[in-house]
C-alpha cells in the first residue's frame, strides 16, 4: 500500500516543491523563465559544462525519490545549437543502481552492467530545413540540437528498459539529474500510459481512447491553439517504441501513439538501408516511374497502385560547427557519455515557397528536377576523420617551467606545453601527447611506478586529470575546488594525490584526494582539505607514507598528515632561518635496512641560496649551507662554487639521488654536488635561470628546465649536454615556412626571432631585438633569407646563411602588421598600423623602395599575419582599408587600386556593421578573396567584381584570427580563440567542419605547409599537424606553382603567359553552382501552341506564330523548287497493284484496277493533285525551314582517334510527330532531337546516340517486341534522300536504310505480328509503302488521293490497317497471292454531323476491331470496321485531336489545346451491338491534365495507367493516371537557342531562346533546373556574373540577359527572381558580357551602339557609337595584361557585322575606356557574293597572349590570328566553309568552328590537324568551350549538344 499515494501519477516537481530548492538542488546557470509556447514557467538549464549546470532530484545522491511508477514522463526542450545530458538513476529489485542516460552528445548506444547510454535525436519544427534534411540521416547529422527544436514529451518505460537491456526487474526511481542545455517543464511518474495529444478536458467531449491509454493530466499537458494539431507543434517519443520498426539503440521520434486503423506504420530512418541515390520528390517519382516502366511485368491488370511512402525533397543545409565550449563539453563527455551521434526523425511534409511573378510578367519558375542524384541531403562527416593528427609541438612550459618528469625507465621525459602534455623520447626525439586540457597545465606528478600521471589545469575551469600513462587515456577528471593548482604530488602507491593552490579569496588551500578507485570506476574522492594563510611553494607526499606530506614556502617548512578525514600540519623550527623564502624540497633517496623508513634527511632549498638539511623523523634542523657566486678571475674561467656565509644565489629547484644532489639556480647554472656539498663536480650553464632539475631513475642523467624555455639533459658520465626543446617564452605573433627548405621562422612577443628545423624541431638560429618587438615575418621564396617587421616600423632583411643583416627599411612609423614577398621574390610588400603600405624591389645586392602609400590600410595593429594578402600568381594585393569596413584590392605590380568592397553592407539583415578583420586569397584561379569579419563570417569575394560568391557563417564564437586555403582550394582552415576548424569547400553546407583543440591561447596564425602535407598553427606554441587529406605531392609541384610575374621597374608590365589557362570567351566562364535551386511542383508556364493558320485566321496566332508563319511561307517557296519525280514513281509502282473503293454518303462508286492500268491511274492522280495545298492541321508534320545546307564533304576523324565524343543531348524535338518510343515491358525508351535518336536509360539517365540521319527526324515506330526501331528523316532541300533507318535496339546498329519517299515521312506502323511495316509520306510525297520486315523488301506502294495524317494496324487482324486524312478514313486490306501482294482500300467520308470541313487527324483501334478517329474539330468518331460505318461521335475536346490511344475500355485523347483526357468507353461496345437499346449511351471522362504544349506523341502501358507524352514545347512528360501526377522527363527549347554559357565548375550551363526563356541545366543529368520566362520578348544573349561558386550555401549568383526590346534583365539564380531591369538600348541587345572585375556590363545592340552599364546601380556609364549602323555580334573581355601595349587596363573587344573589330582598354575604377586598336577586314567586291548570314567572330587567343582570332565573311574562308603588339596577321587557317560560330579552348591549342553546312570542325593548331563531326540538322550557330577545356557545348537551332574533348 506504500505506493497507493502515487496513483494515478506523481508530479515530481510539485512533489519536491522544486521552487523552494529544499528537497532538490541546482548548480550553475539554472533559472526559471516564462515560455511563450507553453504559457507557463519552465526551468532553463544552460552552461558550457553539463556536469556544472544541472538540477538534481532529490538534493543529494544518498537520498532516493522512491517513485515506483513504471513510466517516466519528461517534458523538456533542448536548447538550439547545444548539447544536453539527462541521467536517470533507478534501482532494481536486487538492490543494484542503474544509471540510464540519454543525450544528443552520444555517438552510439553503450551498455555496461550499471550504465545505459542512449543517443537522443532532437526533433525540429515541421517543414524546417533541419526537419527536411534529417530524413534517414543516421551517420551524418551529428551535432547539437537544431535551431527549430521543439518541446518534447519523452515517455520512458523504465521497467521495460531494465528488462530488455539488463535482464533486471525494476523497483523504483532513485534520482534524476537534468544537465545543461535544455528547458524543462516537469517530470511525472505513473503506471498509466497517457496520450499527450488529449488532456482530461478534451477527453470529456471526445470519443473514448483505445484500451490502456489515458488522457494526459491537465497540469502536464501542452497547450494546442485552435486549428492546430498537437504533432505539428510538439514531439512525442515513447522509448522503447512499441513499433518493431523503430531502433532500440537510440531515442528518437516515431509515430503517433494513436494510429488510425489501417494506416501504414512509419518507417524508422535509422533502420532504413542506405540509399545509393538521395533525390527530391519529383525525381523520386521519376525513379518510381522508371522502376515501373523498365521492369518486365505480366499482363495488365486493373488493380490500383499503392504508394507506400512519399519521398522527401532534399534541401542542403550548412552544418553549425561546435564551438570552443561545446568542444570542452565533448572532451568531458568522451569519458562520461561517449561521443556525438544523432539520428534524424522523419516527417512527411515540406513547405514549398513559390515566387510570384512581378508586374512586368517575368515568370521565375523552378523545374521539378534536383541538381544531382548523388548528393545526400544529410549533413555528412568530413573524411578522413580526424583529418589532422598532431605530430610535433615546438614549445615548452606556458603556465610554468617548473615541471618536467622522468619516466620510470628513463627513456622519456614528460613536460607541459601550455594545454598539452608532451611525452618526448630522449633518443629519437619522437613525441606523443596527452590531449584533453583546455587551458594551461600548471602541475604534473607521477606515482612511484609511473603508471598514473596527474595533471592540473589552471584558469577559471581549474581541474585535475588522472591519466593512464601508457595508454594515454584519461581515467578521471574532477574539480579542484581551488582557482589554480600550483603544485601536485602523487603518493608512491598512486592512491593519494595532494594538490596546492589558491581559493577564490587568495588563501592557500591544500586538497588531498583518494585516487585508489580511479583506474576502475573513475571515481576520485576528497580525503581532506584545508585552508591556510601560509605560503606553499612545494608540497610532496612522502614516498614511504601516503598519509604524510611536507611543504615549504615563504617563511615556513611544514609537515602534514591526513588522519580521520582531517588534514593537520606542524611547522619545523628553523630558528634564525625562519624568514627565508623556501623554493623546493627533496627527500633523501634510497633506504637502508637498519633505519626506519621515516628516518631520513629532508633537503630544502631557498631563494637566498641556502640548503637546509632537516632530520625528518625528529623534526630537527641538522645543517645549513649556502651557495654563492665565485669570483671572476678570468673572463673565460670561473672558480669552483663553495658554501659560505657570503651572499647567495637563488636556488629554484633541487633534486637528490643516492649519490649526488642537483641544483638549479637563478644564475642559469645546473650544478651537481656530492651529498656532503663539498664542492661542485659538474655544472652546465644555461641561457636563463634554471627553474627545474630532475635526476633520472638510474642516476646518470639530469633533466633541466629554464625559465627561458629550454629543456635539456646533462649526461653525467660523458659530461655531454643535449638540448631537447627550446621555446618562445611569450605569445607567438607570426611564422613563415620556407618553400623549399624544411625551415620555419617564428617571431614572438619575447622579442626574439627564431628559425627551426621542422624535421628535428631543433632551433637553428636566434635573433634578439632588445627594445622592439618583431611583429611580422616572411621567408624569401627563393633565397635563404627572410624579412621581419618590428613594432618600431622598421623592416629588416636577414641573410640566413651569412647570419647577417642585409638591408633595413624605415618607411613606416607604426608597427608592421603585414609583410609579404611576391612569388618570385622580386617584390616585397609591407603595411603598418598607421595605415601606410609600401612596395619594394628586392634584388640580390640592392633593395629599393618603389612606392609608398599613406592612409590606405586600416589603422589597427591587431591584424597580424592577415593584414596583407597576395594572390598566388602575384598579381593582386589585398588588405583591409582604408576603414575597417572596406577591403581594397590593388594591382600588386604598381599598387594601383583595382577594387574596393564595403563588407558592412553585404549582410542586409544584420543590425550591426560588419568589420573586416583579415583576409587571404585562395591559391587557384579565380583567386577568391576570403575575408573574415567581426560577425564571425568568412566572405568569399570575387577579386575582380567584388561580388559575394559564398558566405560561411558562425565560423567561430569569437572572431576568426587566421584563415588559410589548401592549394587545391578544397579545404579551408580557420582559427578562432583556441580552436582550429577544417572546412570542406567542395561541398559547402553539406559537410560538417572538424574542430581541433589543444591551444590554450588564441591561435595567431594557421597555414598549410608548402608541400601541403602538414598544417602549422601558432599561438602559445607551434603545433605541426599531419594533414591526412593531403593531396598528391605531384599536384603541388605542377598545378599549383603560380606563374611568376616579371620584375617590376618603372611601370608594371604584364606577363602575357601567366594566364594561359584562361578561357578566351568570358561568357563561358560563369559561376559554378554548389547546389541547384530547389525545384517546385509546378512546371514553367508556357504559351498556347496553336496550329499555323492561314492568313484569314489572324486571331489564332500566338506570340510565336509569327515565326511559324514565316517558316510556312518559306516552305511554300521551297515547294516550287522540288523537281517532278513522277516518272520514277511510275516505275517503282509497277511492281504492285491497288484497288481503291470510295464511299460517299449518298452513293458508292467502285473502282477496280489491274496491274497493267494501275500506273496510268496513279499518273492521273499525280497530275490532278500536283502541288497539293499544305494541310491545315498541326498533326501533319511540317519540317522546319532551314537556310543551311549539307556539306559536300568532310574530314572524318580516324577511328579511335576522335577528339570529340558526344556525351549528352539536351532537348526533345517537339516539331516531330510520334517521335518518341517506349516499351513498358522491356523499358526501352527513345526519342529524337534534330537528326539524332537519343536512347536513354531511365534508371541511370545515361544516353546513347544513334547518328546517321542527315535531316530532321519526323517520326519513329517500334516493333511490338521492342527489338527493332524504325526512324524516318526527310530530304530537306532535295540534296539528300528521304531515309527510313531500321535499328537494332539491342546494340544500336543500323540494319537497313530504306529509300522510297521523296520528301518527308508522316507516319509509320508495324503490324501486330511485326511481319509488315507501312510508311506514309507527307502531303508533298503522297505515297504509301508496304514493306516486309523480312529483309525489308518493298511489297506494295500506293499513291494517295489526299494527305494522310495517321496510319495504324488493326491488332485483331494482321492484314488490316487504317489511315486518316482530310474528310475521310481509309480501311486497307492486304491480300497476298504467292509472291504478289495487293492492297484494297475502302474510303469512307466523315459523317455529316462532324462537318464536311473536318479532317480526321488521329486514329486508334481497340481489341475488338473498333476504330476511334479524332477530328480537327475536337470530336471523336467510332467506326465499325466490319460495316465501315460510323455509329457514334462525341465532342472530346475544343481543339484538334492529334493523339488517340485505346486500351480495353479506356481511351486517351490529346489535342492542341494542351490537354490530355482519359475516357471510359465501356458503353461503346454495347452501342455497337444494341444501338439505341443499349443500357448506357454515354462515355465518361475520368481524368484530365493540361500540359505545356500541343500533344504530338504518346505511349502508354496496356492499362492506360501510366505513360509518356511529348508536346510541341519540347517536353516529355511522365503521366500517372492512378496518382493523377505529371512529371517532366525531358525538357528542351521550343525555339532557337540564341546563346549559351557554361558555369564555372562545369556542373551547369545556361541557355536562352527566342521564346524569351532563360534556362539553367545540369550538365550531369541534362535536366532543367530553373527557368526564367519573359513574355512577348526574345532573349538574345546572356552572361554569368563572374563570381564562381563551389558549393551549396546561401550566397547568390546572377545571370544577365539581353532582350529584343533593348532591355537587360539581371536574374538572381538562388532567389529565382529578377533583381534588376535596365534599358540602355533603343533596339535589341545582341551581345552581352561582364567585365572581368564584374563592375560593369558591356552590351551591344542591333544598331551597333555599345553601352557600359553598372549592374549594381543600373545606370548607363557611357555609350560607344564606333560600330553604329552594324549589329554587334561579339563582346569579349580578358583580364590579361599584355607587355608591349601602351596601357595597363582591362582589355575587351567588340565585333560587328560589317567585319570590324575594335579593341579597348578600360580601367573601370578610374572611369577610363580607350580605343586601343581597330581592325577592318575586306569583303568580296561583288555585292552578289555578300552573305549576310555569316557573322563576324572574334576572340582573344588563350595560348597566344596579345593575339586576336578573327573569322568572318571575306574573300577567303579562313581564320586569322592577328597580333595586337606586332600589328600584323601571324597565322591563317583555311576553312572549307564560312564559320558561323567560333570558340577557343583555354586548356589546349584547339579551335572549334561551326558552319552553316551543319558541320562542327575541331582544329588542333599545334598539330595542324582537323576533324569534322556531323550530328546536326541545321547550321551550328553556337560553340562554347567550358572554362577547363574539358567540354564543348554547341547549339543548332533548338538542340544543345554536349561533347567531351578527348586529351584536352
Amino acid at each position: 500500500m506504500a505506493g497507493v499515494w502515487q496513483h494515478p501519477f506523481v508530479n515530481v516537481f510539485k512533489h519536491l516543491r522544486l521552487e523552494e530548492w529544499k528537497k532538490s538542488s541546482k548548480e550553475g546557470d539554472v533559472t526559471s523563465v516564462m515560455d511563450k509556447t507553453l504559457k507557463c514557467t519552465v526551468y532553463r538549464i544552460r552552461g558550457s559544462i553539463p556536469a556544472g549546470n544541472y538540477i538534481q532530484l532529490p538534493k543529494t545522491s544518498s537520498q532516493s525519490l522512491g517513485l515506483t511508477g513504471r513510466y517516466l514522463y519528461i517534458l523538456f526542450k533542448p536548447l538550439p545549437g547545444k548539447h544536453f545530458v539527462v541521467h536517470i538513476d533507478v534501482s532494481a529489485e536486487d538492490g543494484q543502481t542503474v544509471r540510464i542516460s540519454f543525450s544528443n552528445l552520444f555517438k552510439e548506444f553503450k551498455s555496461t552492467a550499471t550504465w545505459l547510454q542512449f543517443p537522443f535525436v532532437c526533433g525540429a519544427i515541421k517543414g524546417s530545413v533541419y526537419d527536411s534534411t534529417a530524413q534517414g540521416a543516421r551517420q551524418g547529422m551529428v551535432g547539437p540540437a537544431p535551431s527549430g527544436s521543439r518541446w518534447t514529451c519523452l515517455l520512458l518505460d523504465v521497467q521495460y528498459i531494465l528488462s530488455l537491456y539488463l535482464s533486471r526487474r525494476y523497483s523504483h526511481l532513485r534520482s534524476a539529474k537534468l544537465c545543461s542545455n535544455l528547458l524543462v517543464r516537469n517530470l511525472m511518474t505513473s503506471d498509466l500510459l497517457f496520450n499527450p495529444e488529449v488532456n482530461f478536458m478534451e477527453a470529456r467531449h471526445a470519443k473514448t481512447l483505445p484500451d490502456g491509454i489515458s488522457p494526459m493530466p491537465r497540469e502536464m499537458s501542452f497547450p494546442v491553439p485552435k486549428g492546430e494539431k498537437w504533432h505539428d507543434l510538439y514531439d512525442f517519443i515513447m522509448f522503447p517504441s512499441d513499433s518493431s520498426k523503430l531502433p532500440y539503440d537510440s531515442i528518437q521520434k516515431g509515430q503517433s501513439m494513436v494510429t488510425a486503423p489501417g494506416a501504414p506504420m512509419s518507417r524508422s530512418p535509422a533502420r532504413e538501408r542506405p540509399r545509393s541515390v538521395t533525390i527530391s520528390k519529383p525525381v523520386q517519382d521519376r525513379v518510381s516511374l522508371i522502376q515501373q516502366i523498365t521492369t518486365p511485368r505480366p499482363m495488365p491488370h486493373r488493380s490500383l497502385l499503392r504508394v507506400e511512402s512519399v519521398p522527401e525533397r532534399p534541401v542542403s543545409v550548412s552544418a553549425r560547427a561546435e564551438e570552443a565550449r561545446d568542444l570542452e563539453d565533448r572532451s568531458r563527455g568522451v569519458e562520461q557519455d561517449g561521443g556525438v551521434h544523432v539520428y534524424a526523425h522523419k516527417t512527411n511534409k515540406l513547405s514549398i515557397h513559390r515566387h510570384k511573378s512581378d508586374s512586368e510578367q517575368v515568370i521565375c519558375t523552378k523545374v521539378d528536377r534536383p541538381e544531382t542524384l548523388s548528393v545526400p541531403p544529410e549533413c555528412k562527416k568530413l573524411l578522413p576523420d580526424p583529418i589532422f593528427n598532431l605530430r610535433r609541438i615546438i614549445g615548452f612550459g606556458g603556465c610554468t617551467e617548473c615541471f618536467a618528469l622522468w619516466t620510470h625507465t628513463g627513456c622519456s621525459v614528460v613536460y607541459p606545453c601550455h594545454a598539452i602534455i608532451v611525452v618526448l623520447e630522449v633518443k629519437t626525439g619522437e613525441q606523443r601527447f596527452l590531449l584533453g586540457h583546455t587551458d594551461k597545465v600548471s602541475a604534473l606528478a607521477f606515482n612511484g611506478s609511473c603508471t598514473l600521471l596527474a595533471s592540473a589545469q589552471t584558469g577559471s575551469l581549474s581541474m585535475v586529470r588522472l591519466w593512464h600513462f601508457q595508454k594515454g587515456s584519461c581515467l578521471a577528471m574532477f574539480k579542484t575546488h581551488v582557482h589554480s593548482v600550483s603544485y601536485l604530488s602523487f603518493s608512491h602507491s598512486g592512491t593519494v594525490l595532494c594538490g596546492v593552490g589558491k581559493d577564490g579569496h587568495g588563501k592557500t588551500m591544500v586538497v588531498v584526494w583518494n585516487t585508489s578507485q580511479a583506474s576502475r570506476s573513475g571515481e576520485v574522492a576528497v580525503l581532506a582539505k584545508a585552508h591556510t594563510d601560509i605560503d606553499i611553494q612545494t608540497m610532496k607526499i612522502a614516498f614511504f607514507d601516503d598519509t604524510r606530506m611536507v611543504s615549504c614556502g615563504k617563511d615556513n617548512v611544514r609537515l602534514w598528515r591526513v588522519r580521520g578525514g582531517t588534514l593537520r600540519s606542524c611547522p619545523v623550527n628553523l630558528g634564525e632561518y625562519h624568514m627565508l623564502e623556501f623554493s623546493d624540497l627533496a627527500f633523501e633517496a634510497g633506504h637502508r635496512p637498519e633505519k626506519e623508513a621515516e628516518d631520513r634527511t629532508l633537503y630544502v632549498s631557498s631563494r637566498s641560496g641556502h640548503i637546509l638539511e632537516i632530520d625528518y623523523k625528529n623534526v630537527v634542523l641538522r645543517n645549513v649551507r649556502r651557495v654563492q657566486p665565485g669570483q671572476q678571475q678570468h673572463s673565460e674561467r670561473r672558480d669552483k662554487q663553495t658554501f659560505s656565509s657570503g651572499p647567495g644565489i637563488a636556488i629554484n629547484s633541487l633534486s637528490v639521488s643516492a649519490t649526488f644532489c642537483a641544483t638549479g639556480t637563478e644564475d642559469g647554472y645546473l650544478r651537481l654536488w656530492p651529498l656532503d656539498f663539498s664542492g661542485v663536480f659538474l655544472e652546465a650553464e644555461h641561457e636563463g635561470p634554471v627553474s627545474c632539475v630532475a635526476i633520472s631513475p638510474e642516476g646518470l642523467r639530469v633533466l633541466s628546465c629554464t625559465s627561458s624555455g629550454e629543456l635539456g639533459v646533462l649526461d653525467v658520465p660523458s659530461r655531454g649536454y643535449n638540448t631537447l626543446m627550446r621555446s618562445h617564452t611569450d605569445t607567438l605573433l607570426s611564422f613563415s615556412c620556407h618553400p623549399t627548405h624544411p625551415q620555419l621562422v617564428t617571431v614572438s612577443s619575447d622579442n626574439t626571432i627564431r628559425i627551426w628545423d621542422t624535421g628535428t624541431l631543433q632551433q637553428l638560429y636566434d635573433f634578439t631585438a632588445e627594445e622592439e618587438t618583431p611583429c611580422a615575418v616572411t621567408f624569401h621564396p627563393v633565397r635563404q633569407a627572410f624579412a621581419c617587421g618590428f613594432s618600431s616600423g622598421t623592416i629588416r632583411f636577414f641573410d640566413i646563411t651569412a647570419t647577417a643583416l642585409q638591408a633595413e627599411h624605415k618607411q613606416h612609423r607604426g608597427a608592421i602588421t603585414g609583410l609579404l614577398f611576391s612569388p618570385d621574390g622580386s617584390l616585397m610588400y609591407s603595411c603598418c598600423s598607421l595605415g601606410s603600405v609600401a612596395l619594394y624591389s628586392i634584388g640580390h645586392k640592392e633593395q629599393h623602395v618603389l612606392r609608398v602609400l599613406g592612409n590606405v590600410v586600416c589603422k589597427d595593429s591587431e591584424r597580424g599575419p592577415m593584414a596583407l594578402s597576395l594572390s598566388s600568381d602575384g598579381r593582386l594585393l589585398a588588405f583591409v582599408g582604408p576603414t575597417e569596413y572596406t577591403v581594397t584590392v590593388m594591382d600588386a605590380r604598381s599598387l594601383d587600386e583595382l577594387l574596393r568592397v564595403d563588407v558592412s553592407i553585404l549582410d542586409l539583415d544584420s543590425t550591426t556593421l560588419d568589420c573586416a578583420l583579415g583576409l587571404a586569397f585562395s591559391p587557384l584561379k579565380p583567386h577568391h578573396l576570403l575575408v573574415s569579419t567581426s560577425g564571425n563570417k568568412i566572405l568569399w569575394l570575387d577579386p575582380k567584381t567584388g561580388r559575394l560568391t559564398r558566405e560561411v557563417t558562425q565560423v567561430h564564437k569569437q572572431c576568426c584570427s587566421s584563415l588559410a586555403v589548401s592549394m587545391d582550394t578544397r579545404y579551408m582552415l580557420t582559427a578562432g580563440d583556441r580552436l582550429l576548424k577544417v572546412w570542406d569547400q567542395r561541398q559547402p553546407g553539406t559537410v560538417r567542419p572538424q574542430v581541433f583543440i589543444g591551444h590554450s591561447e588564441a591561435v595567431q596564425q594557421v597555414d598549410f605547409s608548402p608541400d601541403q602535407q602538414s598544417v602549422i598553427s601558432a599561438g602559445d606554441a607551434v603545433f605541426i599537424w599531419d594533414f591526412l587529406a593531403a593531396p598528391d605531392p605531384e599536384f603541388t609541384k605542377t598545378d599549383c606553382v603560380p606563374a611568376l610575374p616579371f620584375a617590376l621597374h618603372s611601370s608594371a608590365a604584364l606577363d602575357p603567359s601567366s594566364e594561359h589557362r584562361r578561357d578566351s570567351t568570358f561568357i563561358s566562364s560563369g559561376m559554378p553552382r554548389g547546389t541547384a535551386p530547389r525545384p517546385c511542383i509546378s512546371s514553367p508556364p508556357r504559351l498556347d501552341i496553336s496550329p499555323v493558320q492561314g492568313m484569314d485566321h489572324p486571331d489564332l496566332f500566338s506570340e510565336s506564330d509569327d515565326g511559324q508563319e514565316e517558316e510556312g511561307n518559306r516552305d511554300e517557296q521551297e515547294r516550287t523548287l522540288v523537281p517532278d519525280t513522277r516518272d520514277n514513281l511510275v516505275e517503282s509502282d509497277e511492281q504492285s497493284s491497288v484497288v481503291i473503293i470510295e464511299c460517299q454518303p449518298n452513293r458508292a462508286k467502285l473502282l477496280t484496277g489491274s496491274k497493267s492500268n494501275s500506273s496510268s491511274l496513279r499518273e492521273g492522280m499525280v497530275k490532278s493533285t500536283h502541288e497539293p495545298p499544305r494541310p491545315d492541321s498541326y498533326t501533319h508534320f511540317h519540317t522546319r525551314f532551314k537556310a543551311s545546307c549539307l556539306a559536300k564533304g568532310m574530314c572524318h576523324p580516324p577511328e579511335g582517334q576522335e577528339m570529340l565524343t558526344l556525351r549528352a543531348l539536351i532537348g526533345y524535338n517537339g516539331n516531330g510527330r510520334a517521335n518518341m518510343a517506349w516499351n513498358p515491358d522491356t523499358g526501352f525508351f527513345s526519342y529524337t532531337c534534330g537528326c539524332v535518336i537519343v536512347v536513354e536509360d531511365l534508371h541511370s539517365g545515361s544516353q546513347r546516340h544513334w547518328l546517321g540521319h542527315p535531316e530532321e527526324i519526323s517520326t519513329l515506330a517500334l516493333t511490338n517486341d521492342a527489338l527493332v526501331l524504325a526512324s524516318a528523316s526527310g530530304s530537306g532541300d532535295g540534296s539528300s534522300l528521304c531515309q527510313i533507318r531500321i535499328w537494332d535496339t539491342q546494340d544500336g546498329s543500323c540494319m537497313k536504310i530504306l529509300t522510297h519517299h521523296r520528301t518527308e515521312v508522316q507516319a509509320m506502323s508495324y503490324s501486330r505480328d511485326d511481319r509488315l511495316f507501312v510508311s506514309i509520306g507527307d502531303y508533298r510525297d503522297g505515297n504509301l509503302a508496304l514493306w516486309s520486315t523480312k529483309g525489308y523488301e518493298l511489297l506494295a506502294t500506293s499513291r494517295l488521293f489526299q494527305p494522310v495524317h495517321a496510319v495504324t494496324f488493326n491488332p485483331a487482324h494482321f492484314d488490316d490497317f487504317a489511315s486518316a486524312g482530310p474528310g475521310a478514313v481509309s480501311f486497307w486490306r492486304i491480300e497476298t497471292q504467292g509472291t504478289d501482294t495487293q492492297i484494297k482500300v475502302y474510303r469512307v467520308a466523315v459523317p455529316e454531323e462532324v462537318g464536311t470541313a473536318a479532317e480526321l487527324t488521329s486514329i486508334t483501334y481497340n481489341s475488338t476491331s473498333l476504330l476511334y478517329s479524332g477530328c480537327s474539330t475536337g470530336q471523336v468518331c467510332v467506326w465499325d470496321c466490319q460495316t465501315h460505318r460510323c455509329f457514334l461521335t462525341w465532342e472530346a475536346d475544343q481543339g484538334e485531336i492529334g493523339i488517340l490511344l485505346c486500351r480495353g475500355n479506356r481511351l486517351l485523347t490529346g489535342s492542341n489545346t494542351r490537354r490530355i483526357r482519359l475516357w471510359c468507353v465501356a458503353a461503346v461496345q454495347e452501342l455497337r451491338e444494341k444501338g439505341s437499346g443499349a443500357s448506357s449511351t454515354s462515355v465518361l471522362m475520368e481524368h484530365e491534365m493540361t500540359l505545356d504544349g500541343a500533344i504530338v506523341s504518346a505511349t502508354f502501358d496496356d492499362a492506360l495507367e501510366m505513360g509518356i507524352v511529348g508536346t510541341t514545347a519540347g517536353t516529355l512528360w511522365y503521366i500517372n493516371w492512378v496518382e493523377n501526377t505529371s512529371i517532366r522527363l525531358i525538357s528542351g527549347h521550343r525555339n532557337k537557342v540564341m546563346d549559351l554559357a557554361v558555369a564555372h565548375g562545369e556542373s551547369h550551363c545556361a541557355t536562352c531562346g527566342e521564346d524569351g526563356s532563360l534556362r539553367i541545366w545540369s550538365l550531369q543529368s541534362c535536366e532543367l533546373l530553373l527557368q526564367f520566362q519573359v513574355l512577348n520578348q526574345s532573349c538574345l544573349c546572356l552572361a554569368w556574373s563572374p563570381q564562381p561558386k563551389s558549393g551549396p550555401s546561401t550566397e547568390d549568383q546572377r545571370i544577365a540577359a539581353g532582350y529584343s526590346d533593348g532591355t537587360i534583365r539581371i536574374f538572381s539564380v538562388s532567389k529565382t527572381e529578377m533583381e534588376m531591369k535596365i534599358h540602355p538600348h533603343p533596339c535589341a541587345v545582341t551581345s552581352i558580357a561582364y567585365s572581368t572585375s564584374g563592375d560593369v556590363l558591356l552590351t551591344g545592340g542591333k544598331d551597333g551602339q555599345m553601352a557600359i552599364t553598372s549592374p549594381r546601380t543600373g545606370m548607363t556609364i557611357r555609350v560607344l557609337s564606333d560600330h553604329k549602323g552594324s549589329p554587334i555580334t561579339t563582346i569579349e573581355c580578358t583580364g590579361r595584361k599584355l607587355t608591349g601595349l601602351p596601357t595597363d587596363g582591362e582589355l575587351w573587344l567588340a565585333a560587328s557585322t560589317d567585319r570590324r573589330v575594335s579593341i579597348w582598354a578600360s580601367d573601370w575604377s578610374k572611369d577610363k575606356c580607350e580605343l586601343l586598336d581597330w581592325l577592318s577586314f575586306p569583303a568580296p567586291t561583288s555585292q552578289k557574293d555578300l552573305d549576310v548570314s555569316v557573322p563576324t567572330l572574334a576572340a582573344f587567343c588563350p595560348w597566344q597572349p596579345g593575339t586576336v582570332v578573327y573569322s568572318g565573311f571575306g574573300v577567303e574562308k579562313e581564320i586569322l590570328f592577328y597580333s595586337l603588339i606586332q600589328k600584323q596577321v601571324l597565322l591563317r587557317i583555311p576553312l572549307s566553309h564560312f564559320a558561323t560560330s567560333l570558340t577557343l579552348s583555354p586548356a589546349a591549342s584547339l579551335i572549334a568552328v561551326g558552319s552553316n553546312e551543319r558541320l562542327l570542325r575541331l582544329i588542333d593548331t599545334s598539330a595542324g590537324t582537323k576533324q569534322d563531326f556531323a550530328a546536326y540538322d541545321d547550321g551550328v550557330h553556337l560553340c562554347r568551350v567550358s572554362p577547363s577545356g574539358n567540354l564543348l557545348l554547341t547549339a543548332s537551332y533548338n538542340q544543345v549538344l554536349v561533347w567531351d574533348i578527348q586529351n584536352s
